[in-house]
């Protein structure tokens, strides 16, 4: 269980640093249309920044699939949310600096994420049906359609509708990875979890970069780790059988809960300045 969540926490470092790289590289390409471009992929490729973020994408995902064979996904997404913090403390060096509101709703995010965490029991996952893929590829054909919306909309909701769509879409692959019973290359080809997590993935990826040249990295990394986190959290509570350790249930729900919150106000105060002169929280 330990290197499960050694695993879990790799990935977590990989993101958040992958997720401030990507932002610059984001930041740094030609806006093209509006809404949601596919060709910004193609376009952000060409930023080193991006690549090596990338990069550090497939490490973390590497870890993450690791870690999600062994420890149930509410454990596995509540670590990989501590990305949060480390893309707030990343961000530091790009001169983004965060008011106390911001650092504080940091902490709580991590505190209430760290008592869901203290919560779990490792299980292995409930086998699932074809029904369950289908639904799951179902689902990525709805996130796309919202995804698109999303794009298309004011500036004000643009940028969370973005990172949340994305979220979901990471949880979609969470949730993916976590049902594919094997990681032989046959057992991956013949497999429709792959391909739901390999167009999951990109389309998640599409919708990130998107958020995060249009809009604070903060705040779209906030609302992709509330998506990531509490919707494959769910589904493996309901679906593939995982659970608390006995007595835990209020510990879990109270992370839940406290991270849920922190996260929706690091999402509205989400826009810190960049200005040389100290930053005075509201």
């Amino acid at each position: 269980m330990w290197w499960g969540l050694l695993c879990a926490l790799g990935a977590a470092c990989a993101y958040g640093v992958a997720s401030v790289m990507q932002s610059v590289a984001a930041r740094a390409t030609d806006t093209g249309e509006d809404g949601v471009d596919p060709k910004l992929l193609v376009r952000v490729l060409g930023q080193w920044k991006f690549v090596l973020g990338l990069f550090l994408d497939v490490l973390g995902f590497v870890a993450q699939i690791a870690a999600l064979h062994v420890l149930p996904l509410f454990v596995v997404q509540a670590a990989l949310a501590a990305s949060l913090a480390v893309t707030a403390v990343a961000a530091r060096f790009l001169g983004v600096r965060l008011g106390k509101r911001e650092w504080a709703a940091v902490v709580v995010v991590c505190a209430g994420l760290a008592l869901l965490g203290a919560a779990a029991e490792s299980e292995g996952s409930d086998p699932v049906g074809l029904g369950f893929r289908l639904t799951l590829a179902g689902a990525v054909a709805v996130l796309a359609v919202a995804g698109i919306a999303a794009g298309k909309a004011s500036r004000r909701i643009r940028t969370p509708a973005l990172g949340l769509v994305a979220g979901l879409c990471f949880g979609v692959v969470a949730i993916s990875g976590r049902i594919i019973p094997s990681l032989a290359p046959l057992g991956l080809l013949t497999d429709l979890a792959t391909y739901t997590v390999a167009v999951a993935g990109g389309m998640a990826m599409l919708f990130y970069a998107t958020a995060l040249q249009r809009g604070s990295v903060t705040t779209s990394t906030a609302m992709m780790v509330l998506g990531e986190t509490i919707f494959p959290s769910l589904v493996g509570v309901l679906v593939l059988g995982d659970r608390t350790r006995p007595g835990f249930a209020f510990v879990a729900v109270a992370g839940f809960v406290l991270a849920v919150v922190a996260a929706l106000a690091l999402a509205r105060f989400g826009e810190p300045a960049t200005e040389t002169k100290p930053t005075v929280s509201p």
